[in-house]
């Protein structure tokens, strides 16, 4: 059954909450799984992509856009509409978007982002209760800042 993670930030910008994501990409990388960032739009999926490159100075985490030519060949994705392929060995997922995709149940692990904002309090309260209900186990953790 997939395990649900919620990060909860004290912070209220969505540059919090994207920054927090790619450090938390980072990590989940780093613990030896493939990841795929789900954002909300393409715009969002561009600035991911964008902040992956500049997030730390002295790193680098190979991600690439669905449906680019690296794709295949990196630990992280990043799209907004459709999953990466069943057969891409995708294990987590960090859900940027407000809703919870039909099929985040493929993955192992999913990563849920909260900050202090109030659109995005309302609606992953609302993913937490849709997991909760569903029986997923669903574990807080509470940041104190942001770095």
């Amino acid at each position: 059954m997939t395990r649900i993670d919620f990060y909860i930030l004290p912070d209220t910008t969505l540059a919090a909450r994207l920054g927090f994501a790619c450090r938390l990409a980072e990590t989940i990388v780093g613990k030896g799984y493939r990841l795929h960032l789900h954002a909300e739009d393409e715009a969002m999926a561009r600035d991911l992509d964008e902040r992956l490159w500049t997030f730390r100075p002295d790193a680098y985490l190979p991600h690439a856009l669905l449906g680019s030519d690296q794709a295949e060949s990196v630990p992280v994705t990043i799209g907004w509409e459709e999953p990466p392929p069943g057969d891409a060995g995708v294990q987590a997922m960090l859900n940027l978007h407000p809703a919870i995709p039909e099929w985040f149940s493929r993955f192992e692990r999913v990563a849920e982002i909260i900050n202090q904002h109030q659109d995005v309090l309302t609606a992953k309260r609302e993913c937490w209760q849709t997991y909760k209900k569903r029986g997923y186990p669903v574990t807080p953790h509470h940041l104190r800042g942001e770095g």
